[in-house]
């Protein structure tokens, strides 16, 4: 995208969260949206991992729907059983970020039942100083845990052990690891915007983000009741199953070979 002189050029966009809110430095911001920018002015085809990001290229950055092609992420499907008993812990796995919505996922938590620890597995970034604070601050400081970053073993193994998986964030392009949760069996609370609603479908109790008491009420609802966990189990499972790493490269080798014809 540069100075070099290619004959056809493909970008990809995985989001533009960045050009929505304040989630990043201002310098940041300020660099990504010229680069985003050019990459969408020079690019002969864009790629978007999502429907809502594919909206996002066309409006945000002024390119013709005609140029786009929507290609989702995959994911590699777990085995239902790993041998791990499900226990009372409800996992959240990305950065550890102001959009991603923690505090307040820490604010529902405190009105779950003690019995159920939050486990947070991700390194830190924008924001996270006063995520780390909320934290400190909270009565149920003692039943969370934060990982920092895991292995990619460490981190199947939390799938497969978690009770629920929260995710609560406020802005995705994409929003994988609620397909990898849900690839590993877990039931999963998400919000109910951005790019979310579009990948779980409705495989995911679905919750405004901006509310602590409906994102506890979610939680609360899968530890009461164990039909409703094991019905968004199965569901997730067949979701996840319809988001293969084959079928993601077939689609983005078909947007090459169309530049090329």
């Amino acid at each position: 995208i540069s100075g070099v002189p290619y004959r056809r050029r493909v970008a990809t966009f995985h989001d533009l969260f960045v050009l929505t809110s304040e989630y990043s430095s201002a310098e940041f911001r300020r660099r990504f949206s010229r680069l985003a920018r050019r990459a969408a002015e020079r690019s002969d085809l864009i790629i978007a991992v999502s429907r809502f990001t594919a909206d996002q290229v066309s409006t945000l950055l002024h390119v013709e729907p005609s140029r786009i092609r929507v290609v989702p992420h995959g994911v590699r499907m777990r085995p239902r059983d790993t041998g791990h008993p499900r226990e009372n812990m409800i996992l959240y796995v990305g950065a550890l970020q102001q959009r991603k919505n923690i505090s307040r996922l820490v604010g529902a938590f405190e009105q779950v039942s003690p019995e159920w620890k939050l486990v947070l597995a991700g390194s830190q970034g924008y924001g996270a100083p006063e995520i780390l604070e909320r934290i400190r601050r909270s009565p149920r400081r003692a039943d969370i845990r934060i990982l920092g970053y895991v292995t990619a073993d460490k981190l199947r193994e939390l799938y497969s052990r978690a009770g629920i998986f929260a995710f609560p964030s406020l802005d995705e392009g994409f929003g994988l690891p609620v397909l990898e949760a849900m690839a590993s069996g877990t039931p999963v609370v998400t919000s109910n915007r951005s790019a979310l609603p579009e990948v779980s479908g409705d495989a995911a109790l679905l919750v405004n983000p901006f509310s602590e008491e409906e994102i506890a009420s979610a939680l609360l609802s899968l530890m009461e009741n164990r039909q409703l966990a094991a019905d968004l189990q199965s569901r997730g499972y067949e979701r996840a199953a319809q988001f293969g790493w084959e079928n993601a490269v077939a689609r983005t080798a078909a947007v090459y070979r169309e530049l090329s014809d």
